[in-house]
């Protein structure tokens, strides 16, 4: 093995072990996507970069199905459709590109699940702001030591640390576990 592979798995099991003090919150984060859906409300979804991608795939985890078949659940990822996001930035500039869709989507008794590594997305913050005039719940997954993004929405999961691979290798897992136990619970 590679010194880069073998020091990245070191990492990794780090991280991924650091992630047993979030089981408080987790629970919660599950709680409340469970009481979201079950009132027929809404999840929307949004990162950029990587975690634009790892919004995309939670929302589909929903929309689809994660382990077994089911009813769909709404879920809807802020980042998925180019034509809205380059409208919006081009129009409002690209800390809007978020924020707009709330605006437009967003009602009271939704969720806004926010991903940022670096805790410092202003679009993230700017949604995080509109969902909370508009009365949705939020949790926001953040790496690092949470940046200006820290303690903004209902409820922070926070993986310390200060690789993006790793700190987006941990939110993964996080969605992939709430999926697992909301999907079981409303099955």
């Amino acid at each position: 093995m590679s010194k880069i592979l073998k020091s990245a798995i070191v990492a990794a099991k780090e991280t991924m072990q650091s992630l047993v003090d979030l089981d408080t919150q987790v629970a919660k984060a599950a709680d409340m996507i469970e009481q979201c859906l079950r009132a027929r409300n809404k999840l929307l979804v949004c990162g950029n970069g990587g975690s634009a991608a790892d919004a995309s795939h939670f929302a589909t985890e929903f929309v689809v199905r994660f382990l077994k078949d089911r009813p769909a659940f709404p879920a809807i990822c802020l980042a998925g459709d180019g034509g809205l996001l380059t409208a919006a930035g081009n129009d409002y500039g690209f800390d809007e590109i978020f924020v707009r869709q709330v605006a437009a989507f967003g009602l009271p008794g939704d969720m806004l699940i926010c991903l940022t590594t670096s805790g410092q997305s202003k679009n993230v913050v700017r949604a995080l702001e509109e969902a909370k005039a508009r009365k949705l719940k939020t949790i926001a997954l953040l790496g690092r030591d949470g940046g200006s993004t820290i303690g903004m929405a209902d409820l922070d999961l926070l993986v310390a640390g200060n690789s993006t691979a790793r700190i987006q290798e941990a939110h993964q897992l996080l969605l992939h576990v709430l999926c697992e136990i909301v999907e079981s619970r409303l099955s």
